[in-house]
This record gives structure tokens, C-alpha cells and sequence, in this order.
């Protein structure tokens, strides 16, 4: 069984990843569209050698497919919640429980081919959503239900810290 991740990644919008070496600090939030059109084809990439398939390595760590599932996931819902915080005055975002929603949406039983490809279109849509956004957008205000407060700028790097952290992991796992 997966044991909940509990820890506060908000710290990633204040120094560097120390596993995946993303480092926010310089990432300019425009560049966050091309970061995320990247991070799909590198998602097709591991597709294409084999590398996103079902099974668990142990108890404790997502499947490749479950992970890729979860990107596909992280990139819809930051669509909507950007589209919140631009039509919306601080929204406030609803918990997402990540490991019941692989249980529930059962992503070990996902194929993975289709899996990717609906990751690429949601990176492909949130990078467009983002491109398009008008200067007035990016300080914007929106908080998680936790009170993690965010920007559109900051919410942006946010997410694409996750997506690449996550085929971070699977490289790693299959090296």
C-alpha cells in the first residue's frame, strides 16, 4: 500500500529540487509552456522504449503507469485551477488525494500508450492556456484548501516541477 505523500512541496518555489535539480528560481514562468511541451515528449519517449507499463517495483512506489497517469492528471487539473484563479477572485482549491485517485480511477488498469498520449494533450493544453495568458494574469491570487497561497506565476512553476520530477523517477527506477 502507498503511504500518503504528506510533505508540503510548496518548498519547491524556494530552492532546488535535490533529486530532479529542477530549480525554480530560474525558471521565468513564461517558459513553463515549452518546459511542459518537453516533458510530454519525454513521456512519449519512455513510452516508446517500454519504460511506462502497470506493476508496482514495491509496496511503497507508484508503477510507471500510475506515475504517468498522475502527470496526465496534474496538467488537467492545473488547467482548471489557472482557469479559476484568471475568472475567479482567489479561489480557494479543493484537497486532492492523489493515491485515491489511482485507486479510484484505477490507473494500474490504464493503457499506457493512451495514458501518454492524453498526458501530451493536457500538457499541450495548459501550455496553450498559459501562452495565452494576458500580463494582468500572472499575479493573480488562488490557494490551495491547505492555505498554500499562490500566483498564476508561481502556480505554474509549482506544476512543472511535478511532471518533471515524476520522469525523474522512472528513469531512475529503470536505470
Amino acid at each position: 500500500m502507498i503511504v500518503p505523500d504528506t510533505k508540503d512541496w510548496t518548498w519547491v518555489l524556494e530552492r532546488p529540487c535535490d533529486e530532479c535539480g529542477f530549480d525554480s528560481s530560474s525558471c521565468d514562468p513564461r517558459t513553463v509552456p515549452a518546459l511542459m511541451r518537453e516533458n510530454a515528449r519525454n513521456w512519449e519517449r519512455l513510452a516508446r522504449t517500454g519504460r511506462i507499463a502497470a506493476g508496482r517495483p514495491d509496496d511503497a512506489t507508484w508503477s510507471s503507469l500510475e506515475y504517468a497517469c498522475h502527470v496526465r492528471d496534474v496538467y488537467r487539473r492545473a488547467a482548471v485551477r489557472i482557469g479559476r484563479m484568471v475568472d475567479e477572485d482567489d479561489p480557494v482549491f479543493d484537497n486532492w488525494d492523489q493515491d485515491a485517485t489511482a485507486v479510484d480511477d484505477a490507473y494500474e488498469d490504464q493503457d499506457p500508450l493512451a495514458v501518454v498520449e492524453d498526458l501530451a494533450d493536457a500538457a499541450e493544453s495548459v501550455a496553450a492556456l498559459i501562452d495565452a495568458l494576458p500580463a494582468s494574469a500572472w499575479l493573480r491570487p488562488g490557494r490551495r484548501s491547505d492555505g498554500a497561497a499562490f500566483r498564476v506565476e508561481t502556480l505554474v512553476v509549482y506544476t512543472v516541477h511535478d511532471p518533471i520530477h515524476h520522469v525523474w523517477d522512472v528513469e531512475k527506477a529503470c536505470a
